[in-house]
């Protein structure tokens, strides 16, 4: 009697139904929020990859970091991948990094969890930049007419040091 072969996509799928929902065992103090942990994730998951003969690999190319399963019998490939963000200091980068290995693989498995911390980095990281646009003369009269400050300029967009001081001039010149 022949053993019955799966696909990669039929391994995944027995995979994620084993799996469930990841719980959110680690705390962000600074945000006060939970999320999950990669490296408790890749701890649940080693068994089932075991399980399935399938290998995880996390490698950063071309500034990307990619999440990629292979399947060790047929050699077929499912990935993610998220481009890295530019100029960040190296501990910022780490973070990106971790950030990104969380999320690919969330992705690329389909896993259910929430992630509170990741909804406050989005936010952030999605805000634009403010410079010579409209949205720069429209803070420049506000803070004029003292209808908002840079404080809360800096809620909303992604404020240079040279566009802050160009506000502040400008505010200080009237």
């Amino acid at each position: 009697m022949e053993e019955e072969k799966f696909t990669i996509h039929q391994k995944i799928s027995l995979l994620q139904s084993e799996i469930g929902a990841i719980s959110k065992d680690a705390k962000n103090p600074f945000y006060k929020s939970k999320y999950f942990d990669i490296n408790s994730l890749i701890k649940q998951l080693h068994p089932l990859l075991d399980k399935y003969a399938l290998v995880l690999l996390q490698p950063i190319n071309s500034n990307k970091v990619n999440s990629i399963i292979i399947d060790l019998e047929s050699y077929e490939q499912v990935e993610s991948s998220l481009e890295l963000p530019t100029n960040l200091d190296p501990q910022k980068l780490g973070s990106a990094i971790t950030y990104y290995r969380r999320y690919t693989l969330q992705s690329l498995l389909a896993l259910q969890a929430v992630d509170d911390d990741a909804n406050l980095t989005i936010k952030k990281t999605l805000q634009p930049l403010l410079d010579n646009t409209p949205a720069f003369k429209n803070a420049q009269n506000k803070l004029i007419a003292g209808t908002i400050s840079i404080a809360e300029i800096k809620q909303h967009y992604i404020v240079s040091t040279d566009v802050q001081e160009k506000l502040l001039n400008f505010k200080l010149n009237k």
